[in-house]
């Protein structure tokens, strides 16, 4: 029998979880007995072939961090971003197919692993969202779907708490913040709105523990502490445990070891406080953007739910305790409800989708269970409609999918050909909220090829819909010939979308041991 899973591919951690027999999610410890994984890895120097991904390379990295990858989620789907191990050039989503290859290997002891969603967080753009899933696929996984990280730890939250009235879930994990306002009653539960910064996380707290350090042995002997990339990479991992100990006690002391000698360190909570405030205000600005666009003032809120290790932190709570005037919620595990609600929707999806794979347990065990989502981006295009007042041609972002519309969705807006004998027709994806192009993201371009020898203002209809699994779908129709272009979401070279090579790349991957 198939397991139906939930992956949480995390900056720092990842974790997959299965849905047992009567459809409750469980954590599937990996090979070394731990329930969450390190999303770290390394290229074995010694045997040809070899990568461990973990702890071990963890602990490898500090010996030689030219060969070691950690915090590759935050490079998804960029495609000027490469490491070359060996003459190869790896992408972000083959690196993070590795880490979840680890995960499907360690969980597929008992029984196979296979269908499964993955979460990914709510800011996430199409590109990424399709990049994480070729991931799944080169790992040769059978990706059900994708959910946003708060959804997912919203739905197991919601699945095992008693809970009802609007809910905002504030998710700071290893590199990642999001926020997401909801309403929950009982078991059903309908996301409102979601804010998120995708460079905002642990890895940032760790840094600013480094420059503590740096700071330090600079006062101390007026030379830098750090001289290469094995030297940052130690003291980027005592960092973090710096960090962790600063949540349970009030001070660490340390002993730096660098060119000019030892130096002790004494790096207080209030210190450490001090040195992260910015990144925690920018936290507390986008619970204001997330409250202000849901329509609610701190009073509408009933319940804080903490997702995440980060928010572990005395500071995280005792910041929210003061805005909201109520402790934030912990009754859920921040390490593992993200992975215990992928779970859960994948048997959602797979109920919604493919009911007659669901054993009748599971899907008794899930019965009641519902999750209205939002869009949580707006979609739009790059248009040039005449302006009234001056008659010229004006450049603007035509908004097609509106932000916060529920899913699934679609919408249709038609617009015109300029000039005679136009054969070509450069189109243009868009995210962002603004009808300014210049401060909205262009997340795809392709050209549509148009028949010749026809006279301008030939309408074309542009049709986007978005899908209950976070996926977009654009499709351009010229209505007179009744050609019809699809773009696809796909990092690819210089921008362009291309067809995915997720099939190819994971048969190439099979050469490598994943360990």
């Amino acid at each position: 029998m198939k397991t139906i899973a939930g992956i949480d591919l995390g900056t720092t951690f990842s974790a997959l979880a299965r849905l047992n027999g009567i459809g409750r999610p469980e954590i599937v410890p990996n090979n070394e007995g731990e329930r969450i994984t390190p999303s770290a890895v390394y290229f074995d120097d010694e045997e040809a072939g070899a990568i461990r991904v973990g702890l071990e390379a963890v602990n490898c990295r500090q010996l030689n961090p030219d060969r070691a990858v950690r915090w590759i989620k935050r490079y998804m789907g960029e495609t000027d971003w490469k490491k070359n191990i060996d003459d190869r050039d790896w992408t972000p989503e083959e690196i993070s197919s590795l880490i979840l290859k680890k995960l499907k290997q360690d969980g597929s002891v008992e029984s196979s692993i296979q269908d499964v969603v993955i979460s990914v967080p709510a800011h996430f753009d199409e590109v990424r969202r399709k990049a994480t899933m070729d991931a799944g696929v080169m790992a040769g996984l059978n990706v059900v779907g994708i959910v946003n990280e708060p959804v997912a730890a919203a739905l197991y939250y919601a699945t095992t708490q008693q809970v009802n009235g609007r809910v905002l879930v504030y998710d700071l994990g290893g590199g990642t913040f999001d926020v997401t306002v909801l309403d929950v009653d009982g078991q059903n539960m309908n996301i409102v709105c979601s804010q998120g910064d995708h460079a905002l996380g642990g890895v940032d707290f760790d840094k600013k523990i480094v420059e503590l350090f740096e700071e330090a042995y600079r006062n101390e002997h007026n030379q830098e502490l750090i001289q290469n990339e094995q030297d940052r990479a130690k003291y980027e991992d005592e960092a973090e445990d710096v960090k962790k100990t600063l949540s349970r006690r009030n001070s660490v002391r340390k002993v730096l070891y660098g060119p000019a000698g030892s130096a002790r360190v004494e790096i207080t909570r209030e210190q450490y406080e001090q040195a992260i405030e910015s990144l925690i205000a920018r936290t507390e600005i986008l619970i204001e953007v997330a409250m202000e666009e849901a329509k609610s003032a701190v009073s509408d809120i009933n319940k804080v739910l903490l997702v995440g290790g980060s928010t572990r932190m005395p500071v995280v709570r005792q910041r929210l305790e003061e805005k909201f005037g109520f402790a934030p919620d912990i009754a859920v595990n921040v390490d593992e409800c993200v992975a215990l609600g992928a779970a859960i929707h994948a048997g959602l999806t797979m109920m919604r989708d493919v009911p007659e794979d669901v054993p009748q347990a599971i899907a008794s065990g899930l019965k009641g269970v519902q999750l209205k989502d939002v869009c949580n981006h707006s979609y739009g295009t790059i248009c040039a409609p005449i302006d009234e007042e001056t008659g010229k041609y004006v450049i603007r972002n035509s908004i097609i999918l509106k932000k916060n519309t529920p899913l699934p969705c679609e919408e249709m807006q038609t617009f015109y050909t300029m000039s005679d004998g136009q054969t070509e027709l450069q189109v243009t994806i868009t995210q962002g909220e603004d009808e300014d192009p210049q401060y909205v993201n262009q997340i795809g371009r392709e050209v549509f090829e148009l028949p010749p020898d026809r006279s301008a203002n030939q309408p074309i209809h542009v049709r986007y819909s978005y899908d209950t699994n976070q996926r977009m779908h654009c499709r351009f129709i010229d209505e007179e010939s009744g050609r019809t272009l699809e773009v696809e979401f796909c990092p690819g070279n210089t921008g362009q979308l291309q067809k995915t090579s997720a099939d190819e790349a994971a048969e190439e991957l099979n050469a490598f041991k994943v360990q």
